[in-house]
């Protein structure tokens, strides 16, 4: 059994759905993008760093998976929006445009650490002012990387995705699949 470093009822959703067994043990540890990363670099340091902080808690026991996603359009990172104004901003660059949605995946135990990232692009419908509106008034993108969940109300907008649907809800599924059973590890299935 694996420990998940985060309290994403997405993520816990995504490996019961795959029968990955998992506990929950969220890291809070502070989530600011340094000058000098690269998102791809950001999203890594974030997984890495909710791992290390998990496993250092059981002494070093167990086997930990943190992951951290953001969303990123013309170089710059989306993160969860800070308000309903924010999320709108966030969602009007969005608008008619493609976007890209970054995963970084750590899976930690006492002698590896193995750390990766999935990238997907989404091509979004353009959005009309009342849509954003609506859609910010529902609450729904308040918790979500980019202000938008795909598996819910946001899906009517998403156009095209290439690459992993999974990662854009939050956890790579697939991904993390493979790096489970590459440490021949318990927990791969129920």
């Amino acid at each position: 059994m694996i420990v998940l470093a985060s309290q994403s009822p997405r993520r816990a959703e995504l490996l019961r759905n795959a029968g990955i067994a998992f506990r929950v043990q969220p890291a809070h540890i502070p989530e600011e993008k340094l000058s000098h990363e690269t998102p791809a670099e950001y999203v890594q340091r974030l997984a890495r760093d909710k791992a290390r902080k998990v496993h250092a808690q059981f002494g070093g026991e167990e086997i930990v998976l943190g992951a951290d996603t953001t969303v990123v359009i013309d170089d710059g990172v989306l993160e969860k929006p800070a308000d309903g104004e924010d999320a709108a901003r966030m969602l009007r660059k969005l608008s008619g445009r493609k976007h890209l949605v970054l995963t970084g995946v750590c899976l930690k135990g006492h002698d590896f650490e193995d750390v990766q990232v999935e990238t997907t692009e989404v091509h979004f419908a353009r959005l009309t002012d009342e849509e954003i509106r609506d859609y910010v008034a529902s609450g729904e993108p308040m918790d979500k990387a980019g202000a938008y969940g795909i598996q819910g109300m946001a899906s009517r907008w998403s156009e095209r995705i290439d690459g992993d649907y999974f990662n854009i809800v939050g956890l790579p599924i697939p991904r993390v699949y493979r790096m489970i059973r590459s440490r021949k590890l318990q927990g791969s299935s129920k």
